[in-house]
C-alpha cells in the first residue's frame, strides 16, 4: 500500500517510533522495532464503499418518475420545475452484519372464546441479520438507513471518492451504533418467535461484522413557483430514497370529503345500529357485549378516519417521500406481555 494511503500519528508502545497505520487495517507492526500492535477504534475500523452506478441522466429520470407517479403530488410538477442544482454525495452508514441465534420461551394462545388458554412454547430462531444506520447529521438529505442487500462492497478508495463527489465523514459514536444493531437484533429475534406471552429471550449473535459504508446518493434540487424541493436518488439502484414536492390541492380535498363522509358512516350509522341491537337483545350477556364493543369500535373507527382525512387535508401541502424506513416492532396484539428477563450473550 503506498505511503500516502497510511494514516501517522501513534507511537509505538515499545520504542517509541511512529507506526503508519494503512486505512482499515486492525494489526500493525513497527517499522523500527517490527512490535506488533492491535489496533482498536476508528483507525482499525473495515471501511467499504459501494460503487456508483447509476450516472446523471438516470438520477434525473429518477426524479421525473418520482413527480409522476404519486396521486398526492401536484400535477403540472412534472413540467414545471426548474432544476437548479444536481450532484453527488458519499454518506457514511454504520453496518453490522450477523447470524442471529435465538431462544424464546412464552407462551401461545390457543382457542377461542370460554376454550382460550396459553400453552407454553419454546422457539428457537436462527436467522442472518443486518443493520445500518447513517454515521453522520442526515438531516438535510432525510436518509437514516438504506436497503444494503444487494449491494457489493468494494474496498474504500478515499481518493475515488473525492474525486467523484462530495464525501462526508463519520461523527457519531460506534458504541452507539453497536448497541442500536444489538437491540434490532433482539427485537427481531423476538418478533420472529410469534408468541403472544414472552418470558425469556436469549439471543446469541456469531460471526459479526462491524463497519463503515460510503453510499452514493444523488441529490438532486428544483424549483416550483420560486418555491425550493429536494430530492435524493439511489447512486446504485436509482430509486428515490427521499423527496419533497407541492402536494396536490385537489388531492387533499377528495382525501378530506371522502375521509369524512365515510367517518361519519362508521361512527354514527354504524355504530348506532350495533347498540340498538345490543340494547334491544334479551338474555345472552356476551351477545350484548360483543355488539357493545363492535359499536364502540365502529364509532373510534369513524373519529379515527375523520381525524387521518383532516390531518391529509392540514399537512398536505408538502408531499414528504421516505423509501426506506427503519423497523419498528409494537406489540403483537392486546395481550400485555409480562417479565421480559433479557440475557444477551455475545459472540465474537
Amino acid at each position: 500500500m503506498a505511503e500516502k494511503d497510511s494514516l501517522h500519528g501513534l507511537s509505538c508502545p515499545n520504542c517509541g517510533g511512529m507506526v503508519p497505520i494503512p486505512e482499515g487495517q486492525a494489526i500493525v507492526h513497527c517499522p523500527y522495532c517490527e512490535q506488533r500492535s492491535f489496533v482498536r477504534g476508528e483507525r482499525g475500523l473495515r471501511r467499504y464503499q459501494v460503487a456508483q452506478r447509476v450516472d446523471q441522466d438516470k438520477a434525473f429520470s429518477g426524479l421525473q418518475a418520482f413527480l409522476k407517479g404519486h396521486r398526492a403530488i401536484a400535477g403540472d410538477v412534472a413540467k414545471k420545475a426548474k432544476l437548479t442544482e444536481i450532484f453527488v454525495t458519499y454518506l457514511p452508514f454504520w453496518a453490522v452484519w450477523a447470524k442471529a441465534l435465538g431462544w424464546v420461551f412464552g407462551e401461545e394462545r390457543v382457542g377461542h372464546g370460554d376454550n382460550a388458554r396459553y400453552q407454553p412454547r419454546e422457539i428457537k430462531v436462527v436467522q442472518e441479520m443486518h443493520w445500518n444506520g447513517a454515521a453522520c447529521d442526515v438531516a438535510e438529505f432525510g436518509v437514516d438507513s438504506l436497503p444494503l442487500t444487494i449491494q457489493k462492497m468494494e474496498p474504500f478508495n478515499p481518493e475515488e471518492l473525492h474525486a467523484r463527489g462530495m464525501v462526508f465523514e463519520p461523527i457519531g459514536s460506534q458504541s452507539d451504533a453497536l448497541s442500536a444493531a444489538d437491540n434490532e437484533f433482539h427485537e427481531e429475534v423476538r418478533h420472529r418467535a410469534d408468541l403472544d406471552r414472552v418470558a425469556q429471550v436469549f439471543t446469541r449473535l456469531v460471526h459479526r461484522r462491524f463497519g463503515l459504508v460510503y453510499y452514493p446518493l444523488w441529490v438532486l434540487r428544483y424549483l416550483y413557483r420560486d418555491r425550493a424541493f429536494q430530492v435524493v436518488v439511489d447512486g446504485y439502484t436509482g430509486k428515490v430514497l427521499y423527496g419533497k414536492a407541492p402536494g396536490s390541492t385537489l388531492y387533499r380535498a377528495l382525501v378530506l370529503v371522502g375521509g369524512m363522509i365515510v367517518g361519519a358512516f362508521l361512527s354514527i350509522d354504524v355504530s348506532s345500529a350495533f347498540f340498538a341491537m345490543a340494547f334491544g337483545m334479551e338474555g345472552d350477556g356476551d351477545g350484548v357485549l360483543a355488539l357493545l364493543a363492535l359499536g364502540g369500535g365502529a364509532f373510534l373507527a369513524g373519529f379515527g378516519i375523520m381525524f387521518a382525512a383532516y390531518r391529509k387535508f392540514r399537512y398536505g401541502e408538502i408531499f414528504e417521500y421516505r423509501g426506506h424506513r427503519k423497523k419498528k416492532r409494537g406489540s403483537k396484539n392486546l395481550f400485555k406481555q409480562f417479565s421480559d428477563v433479557t440475557n444477551f450473550l455475545e459472540m465474537d
